[in-house]
C-alpha cells in the first residue's frame, strides 16, 4: 500500500484502532475539498495496532473532540513535508455538543436549542463528565 506524504497539513497519529471512523464523522471531514486518508490496523510498537488520518490541508481541528474520543492521539502539523509542531492531547476539562444529557429532566431536554455541556469529574482514577446544568453523569 502507497500513501503518498503530504506537504502542507494534518496527521492524527496513534488512533486506537478502529476509532478513525468515528473521528472523521466527529470532525466532519467528509465536507473537506481536500484529500483524507484513512488507514486503519496499522502495526505499531507502541500500540500494537492503530489509525491514523492524514489531511492535505491545514484545518482547524477541535483539539477537545480529539482528546475526549482518545486522549493518546498525537496531532502533527506539517509544512513543506515536514512536522512543524506536535500536539499531545488530554481529556478536556469541558466538552460542547459532543454529549447528550440522557436526564429527561434536565433543562436540556425542554429547551433542545440549549448546547449541551459536560464538565469532567475527576473521581480518582475514574474520569466521567457531568452535565453542566443537572449533574448527570455521561462516560
Amino acid at each position: 500500500m502507497n500513501i503518498d506524504s503530504i506537504q502542507r497539513g494534518i496527521v492524527i497519529d496513534h488512533i486506537k484502532s478502529g476509532n478513525s471512523m468515528r473521528i472523521y464523522r466527529y470532525l466532519h471531514l467528509d465536507d473537506l475539498d481536500c484529500s483524507v486518508a484513512i488507514i486503519k490496523n496499522v502495526k505499531s510498537s507502541k500500540m500494537e495496532r492503530k489509525d491514523i488520518i492524514k489531511i492535505d490541508d491545514k484545518i482547524d481541528i477541535n483539539l477537545d473532540i480529539l482528546g475526549f474520543i482518545d486522549p493518546d492521539i498525537t496531532v502533527n502539523i506539517i509544512e513543506n513535508g515536514e512536522i512543524v509542531e506536535k500536539k499531545n492531547l488530554s481529556l478536556p476539562e469541558k466538552v460542547e455538543g459532543i454529549l447528550t444529557c440522557r436526564n429527561p429532566r434536565c433543562i436540556t431536554a425542554a429547551e433542545p436549542s440549549l448546547r449541551q455541556i459536560f464538565m469532567l469529574h475527576d473521581e480518582g482514577d475514574r474520569k466521567v463528565y457531568r452535565c453542566f446544568y443537572c449533574d448527570s453523569e455521561r462516560k
